[in-house]
């Protein structure tokens, strides 16, 4: 299969669809994703389709702040490698390009900032503004 870059929302669609399913699977992760959104799934799905159409596509259908549904959960530098490795797998997967590589560049970076943030507010014991 040629491999293309991510240009349009159903690239966005199937990238979003292929990895949360994949996150849905995942021993680690998964029932962390899977307690939290049991009966949300599509909801979630469509606000990551805006969240990710926003990032890449520079077409903004996003309207939120992305950390502070994360801020009070127990996460670990190892749910984020384990996010980080779905994700990256999934994105080269299925796209290659400046946008794929855009992609991965800010996954890391929200992962850092979130795993960053978390650990921040639990040391601080206290929660963030919302």
């Amino acid at each position: 299969m040629k491999k293309k870059d991510i240009t349009s929302l159903a690239d966005i669609q199937l990238l979003v669809d292929i990895f949360y399913g994949r996150v849905r699977e995942d021993t680690l992760i998964g029932p962390i994703f899977n307690n939290l959104l049991e009966g949300r799934w599509e909801e979630h799905l469509k606000k990551m389709y805006s969240f990710w159409q926003t990032i890449l596509l520079e077409k903004h259908t996003y309207f939120g702040s992305p950390f502070p549904p994360h801020a009070t959960m127990a996460l670990t530098s190892a749910h984020f490698d384990s996010w980080l490795k779905l994700w990256h797998s999934t994105v080269y997967e299925f796209f290659e390009g400046e946008k794929a590589d855009e992609a991965i560049h800010r996954g890391d970076k929200m992962a850092t900032m979130f795993l960053y943030k978390i650990n921040y507010f639990n040391n601080l014991k206290t929660k963030p503004l919302t």
